[in-house]
Order: C-alpha cells, then structure tokens, then sequence
C-alpha cells in the first residue's frame, strides 16, 4: 500500500515534517510510506499556468498523489488557518481529478491548531469523497526538535499509537478499493 504522507510546512526544521518521518520509520512493511516535505518548491497556484503550461514540480508533485493508494497531512497552524504553501498545493489539484476519490487522513503534531483543522477539514471533505474525518491522530510535540520527536515516537507508547493508525488508515483504503471492483 503507498502512502503520500505530506507536511504542510515550509520549515527545514519541521514539527510536522519530524512527526510524518517518524511515522514512515514506524510504519509496518507493508506500507510504502513516502514523505512529501517541498511545499515551499511549488509556485503559486494560477489557472493560467495549468494544462500544457503546469511547471514540472507541480507536476511530480500531483504524480505522487496520484501514485498514491492514500494520504496522509499533518499541518501547522498559521494565523488561525491552513498554511499558505498547503493550501496553494492544493489549490494545484482542484480542477483536476486525481484528488477527488482519494482516501485522506490527517495526523497533528500540536495540541493547539483546533481552528486550522476546522477549515482544512472542510477543504478536504470538498476536494475528496474520501476524507476520513473520523481517522485522526494527534500528539503534542511542540518545542521538540525532530531528534527528540523520533526518539519519543519510537517509544512504545507511541508506537502502539502510530501502528494500529496507519493499519486502520490501509483497511479504509482497502475497502475503497474493494468497493471499485
């Protein structure tokens, strides 16, 4: 099973950056998880840059969602909303449609943020039939470097979080898939 797991943030020293990487590193063998950690690389949306005109970053990027079985976000909160690099990547897929039917979860690296995931879940149950809003995980890892969060996460108090998470997520996506049979 392929999973794009994709930061909503623009910091080399990324809380959630740190959390989606632990959980790829926790993640059983069955999965792929890929991490998805450039939204700062992607230009600003505008439909007079889509078709023939799409940059070619854009392009790889919308490949790996579409390569992808499902997705996983973790986002920070910027002002009380969605971050302007997440929602400019997904401004890139809107009038397209490999978004529409894919499985998406989130997972949150903050006890804080309740605003933020408000208006991204909304834009994600919007942009796919398949947002599972149910299927979320959060830890509160703020102020920790991601040295510290991989440590904690590999814990097997975490660990016993992060797996049977990740086993739920690849059961709705089978399902889905099942469903498409």
């Amino acid at each position: 099973m392929k999973i794009l797991a994709i930061s909503g943030s623009a910091r080399k020293v990324s809380t959630n950056t740190a959390l989606l990487k632990a959980m790829r590193d926790i993640a059983p063998s069955s999965i792929e998880f890929t991490v998805f950690d450039q939204i700062n690389n992607l230009p600003i949306f505008s439909p007079d840059n889509e078709g023939e005109k799409t940059p070619t970053v854009v392009e790889d990027f919308i490949k790996s969602v579409s390569d992808a079985d499902g997705i996983i976000i973790s986002s920070p909160e910027y002002i009380r909303c969605i971050p302007g690099g997440l929602k400019n990547a997904i401004d890139w897929m809107v009038s397209r449609t490999e978004i529409i039917d894919k499985p998406i979860i989130l997972v949150h690296a903050s006890s804080r943020g309740d605003d933020m995931l408000v208006s991204l879940r909304r834009v994600l149950s919007t942009v796919s039939s398949n947002f599972f809003e149910d299927l979320f995980l959060r830890f509160s890892l703020l102020s920790k470097s991601p040295e510290q969060i991989f440590e904690m996460l590999h814990t097997e108090e975490y660990k016993s979080q992060i797996t049977p998470f990740l086993l739920s997520f690849v059961s709705e996506i089978q399902k889905y898939k099942d469903q498409l049979e």
